[in-house]
């Protein structure tokens, strides 16, 4: 009789078609002067994290927000979420979601040439909330997202990223850290972790707190983003 715990099953990998979805706010147009893409976080769906960006809908921004390639039921059978990574065949799951986060960009790009805008005189944003900042983050370093600002909210930098390294693209970029004072999940602890981080890469970048917990904030957005013009 043989004995099936002795053998070892080996994994294989293969490429296969999956249709992404995202949504937009705005239109694509000769008057498109910022294109924003916005990266949820884990359990959310694309289609009401964009809500959180209709105040900054003025005619001139098209705001994208790309969905997460893995959808599950959150609660009881009866909401959705979706999820960018998780631990089992991480790496796997990266390449897939940065071939479709470089596709997409592609897609909107060529769109606006369509319409008749310009690309180089458009202005782009990016903004990750939770997981989506460390989505975001790799979709800039390993993907190859040009991005004029990076606003990383209730989350960190991804931990395989060398920072140094990326000095210059980080500061380039006017990277902005949006924290709420009673965040569950970014600890003092943590957040003191992140920052030192920061300092030993010498990077400069600017914290803006927020009472509040681990969700996004419509009234801090429009602040932070009128901030960051000025600046």
């Amino acid at each position: 009789m043989t004995d099936d715990t002795t053998k070892n099953a080996e994994s294989h990998h293969l490429e296969v078609r999956k249709t992404a979805r995202y949504f937009t706010l705005g239109t694509l147009s000769e008057a498109t002067r910022e294109i924003w893409f916005v990266v949820h976080g884990y359990g959310q769906l694309a289609e009401f994290f964009i809500r959180h960006f209709r105040g900054l809908d003025d005619g001139t921004r098209y705001i994208v927000a790309p969905e997460g390639l893995s959808r599950f039921y959150v609660k009881e059978w009866t909401r959705v979420g979706a999820t960018w990574t998780t631990k089992e065949d991480r790496d796997s799951e990266v390449q897939d979601y940065l071939a479709y986060l470089q596709q997409l960009q592609q897609t909107v790009f060529e769109e606006l040439l369509q319409k008749g805008g310009k690309p180089d005189a458009v202005r782009v944003w990016t903004l990750g909330f939770s997981q989506g900042v460390t989505t975001l983050c790799r979709w800039i370093v390993r993907g190859g997202l040009r991005a004029d600002r990076l606003i990383c909210w209730a989350g960190g930098f991804p931990a395989e990223i060398d920072l140094s390294a990326h000095k210059a693209l980080f500061e380039g970029m006017k990277t902005t850290f949006v924290i709420g004072t009673d965040d569950e999940f970014i600890t003092p602890e943590i957040l003191e972790k992140q920052r030192a981080s920061i300092a030993e890469a010498g990077l400069q970048i600017d914290f803006i707190s927020f009472e509040g917990t681990h969700v996004m904030n419509t009234e801090v957005l429009k602040a932070a983003v009128e901030q960051i013009k000025i600046e």
